[in-house]
């Protein structure tokens, strides 16, 4: 599978990241993105205010296989993990048990894939996205969905769109650490942040794409 091709099935498990979520956590996601973008440029890292630096750095692994480095900066260049890691003691506080128990799970699932395994950022790339793409497969091949409480998001589909968000907001607010989220999909810093945000969410149900996007795609 191309890099390109793995981004697009990465990017698009589970439901999109919907524009009802964007516009209700907007002034939530400025605020507390602050503390990210410190973070991000500061030459020591802080501590985490959520994460162990164990889950962290399983958080960091996954967000980087979400939105990957190749030819230009990923979601860990972007410092992602600062931005999820502050979002869930603030904003994102109802996540909270959704990573507390799917990180363990994850865990699980790594150890049953890859025995001898037992933490996804020790994986090999071609690992990780096996381990990923298990996410979607579950009905299929029987395994109990990652879900920390009855309705409760996918823990997959919970990262997969604090990812997107951390990667794409102001780079003032928070993870976007010198707009690389923005170098990606070509816009420049007076853009504001709505959808589409760039070839692999305009065709997600729901979003209408404006005339300079489309024109990009």
């Amino acid at each position: 599978m191309s890099e390109l091709n793995r981004r697009n099935f990465l990017l698009r498990a589970g439901t999109g990241l919907s524009a009802a979520w964007v516009t209700a956590s907007w002034p939530a996601l400025l605020s507390a993105a602050t503390h990210a973008h410190a973070a991000a440029k500061a030459a020591t890292p802080p501590k985490f205010e959520f994460f162990t630096p164990e889950e962290a750095a399983e958080v960091e692994a996954v967000t980087a296989r979400i939105i990957p480095t190749d030819d230009t900066p990923g979601a860990r260049e972007a410092g992602v993990v600062y931005f999820i890691d502050h979002g869930l003691v603030t904003f994102g506080a109802d996540d909270q048990k959704t990573y507390r128990e799917g990180l363990p799970e994850m865990r699980t699932r790594v150890s049953e894939m890859f025995p001898g395994a037992s933490k996804f950022s020790g994986l090999t790339a071609e690992q990780q996205d096996a381990v990923l793409h298990s996410f979607d497969e579950n009905a299929a091949a029987g395994r109990r969905a990652f879900r920390a409480r009855p309705g409760a998001q996918n823990f997959f589909e919970t990262l997969r769109q604090h990812t997107i968000a951390g990667f794409l907001i102001d780079p003032d607010y928070g993870g976007n650490r010198n707009g690389v989220g923005w170098k990606l999909i070509g816009r420049e810093r007076e853009h504001a942040f709505q959808a589409p945000f760039g070839y692999y969410d305009k065709d997600y149900p729901g979003w209408q794409s404006a005339a300079k996007e489309a024109d990009k795609t």
